[in-house]
């Protein structure tokens, strides 16, 4: 974009120094002013109504000399403003072309429906915590802020099951759809649980009466945006100092947050494929953590959350347990179990091999 820039501006300071030095030329040879001007402007644009005055041989060569530098000038003001528009042109297929590609790198992504003041925030929120997204909105002017904003984008109606495939739904982890029509929501949730049976859902609803149709339609969560604003107000009503303390405690920080703050947090462990955990006890995970953090809950893999869960409750691929302890204690369990996951895999292959 730069070199058709300068190319435009080089074509028009030539054609400046043509006109001038041409005008200049003519008054020379005892045309008048407005003559010369007029015989500048009739010979560079082409037009050649007729000579205005005299013509000498030398003159003649001279407006030859002006009908060449003039068009040349004029050439290259053209091929600049072409070469402007087509680069910008290239530069947009070619962006469109690189955003397709990372999305088709992406796997275990959230796709955001909807990109007005709830998706602005949910995007937001989602590069604080590192997690890789995918914006869908059939606005684009709101498309064209996300994108200048360096975020990966879809323009088109996420009810399009083309558009959810284009973001990559089949390998997705979470779909948040946040538009302020239901029914949108709806049929969003709808055809992307078709589309992956495994992915979590979640739904913005306005209407209360709107959160049963979701949770039929396919939806794991769905937020009353109306219902949690009201809650809170309720809640500053009747406990203004509670809310006062943590708000003064945490600058609006979340729990997890504070309780950091005295080395304690709130962590999730994982249970993949593999794991030496498949099948230990609750009480068998916490003495392994020798202390250093307790279980609060276990999410099943089927959906269902245990709340301090007993002690004999044993665990299974792809639960995931949810613990609070020491700061840095639950990544240093999970790395240690992970090395012997890796150990094990490595004997495995010896033993395969001898």
């Amino acid at each position: 974009m730069h070199g058709s820039l300068k190319r435009i501006l080089t074509g028009a300071g030539f054609l400046s120094l043509t006109l001038v030095i041409a005008v200049a030329g003519y008054r020379l040879s005892g045309w008048s002013l407005l003559d010369s001007i007029y015989m500048v402007v009739i010979t560079v644009f082409g037009v050649g109504f007729g000579e205005m005055g005299p013509m000498t041989p030398q003159l003649r060569i001279f407006t030859m000399l002006v009908i060449i530098a003039g068009c040349t000038s004029v050439g290259y003001i053209f091929g600049g403003f072409f070469q402007m528009i087509t680069e910008g042109e290239i530069n947009q297929a070619l962006g469109a072309r690189r955003m397709t590609k990372e999305i088709n790198t992406l796997t275990r992504h959230v796709i955001i429906c909807g990109y007005g003041r709830i998706g602005q925030i949910l995007a937001r929120q989602m590069v604080e915590a590192k997690q890789p997204f995918v914006i869908i909105d059939n606005n684009l002017t709101r498309i064209e802020t996300a994108e200048a904003m360096g975020f990966l984008v879809r323009l088109g109606n996420a009810t399009d099951e083309g558009i959810l495939e284009s973001a990559g739904i089949e390998r997705a982890k979470v779909l948040a759809t946040v538009l302020p029509d239901d029914a949108a929501n709806v049929f969003i949730t709808l055809t992307a649980r078709g589309l992956n049976p495994n992915l979590i859902i979640l739904s913005r609803g306005e209407y209360p009466s709107t959160e049963k149709k979701l949770r039929q339609a396919g939806a794991d969560h769905v937020v009353l945006p109306a219902e949690i604003g009201a809650l809170r107000m309720s809640h500053i009503i009747r406990h203004p100092a509670a809310l006062s303390f943590l708000e003064e405690t945490v600058d609006g920080s979340s729990l997890n947050e504070l309780l950091s703050q005295i080395d304690v947090q709130v962590d999730e462990l994982a249970v993949v494929s593999g794991s030496p955990l498949i099948g230990s006890s609750i009480s068998t995970v916490q003495v392994r953590g020798k202390g250093t953090f307790i279980v609060v809950a276990l999410r099943r893999v089927d959906g269902t959350t245990l709340i301090n869960p007993s002690h004999d409750v044993h665990l299974a691929e792809g639960d995931t347990v949810i613990v609070m302890g020491h700061k840095g204690a639950i990544p240093k369990f999970a790395h240690h179990y992970a090395l012997k996951r890796q150990m094990r895999w490595r004997g495995d292959v010896v033993q395969g091999q001898s």
